[in-house]
């Protein structure tokens, strides 16, 4: 893989995973970084830029659709759940 390719990638891998931290749902988010890591260590022995630009464009694409369910999420906010009101234990 390319210099420039490698770090639109790693580019592309840090905006999805920023990005899909702001969901308010905990169900939502912990899924959402769950799938983008799965999906870019399933596809990081990919050697053909061809099939690099595909994958590319479809994460292209899938942070689109991040970004415009997490503006839809933050319209209608829901309570937090038992997991995210956990106190931190003290130290």
């Amino acid at each position: 893989m390319a210099a420039s390719s490698r770090a639109q990638v790693l580019d592309l891998y840090r905006a999805m995973l920023r990005e899909s931290k702001h969901f308010s749902a905990y169900n939502y988010r912990t899924y959402a970084v769950r799938r983008i890591r799965d999906a870019f260590r399933e596809n990081k022995n990919v050697k053909d830029p061809v099939e690099i630009q595909a994958l590319v464009n479809k994460a292209k694409r899938d942070l689109g659709i991040i970004r415009r369910q997490v503006h839809i999420g933050q319209m209608y906010l829901t309570d937090k759940i038992i997991i995210e009101n956990q106190e931190k234990p003290r130290t």
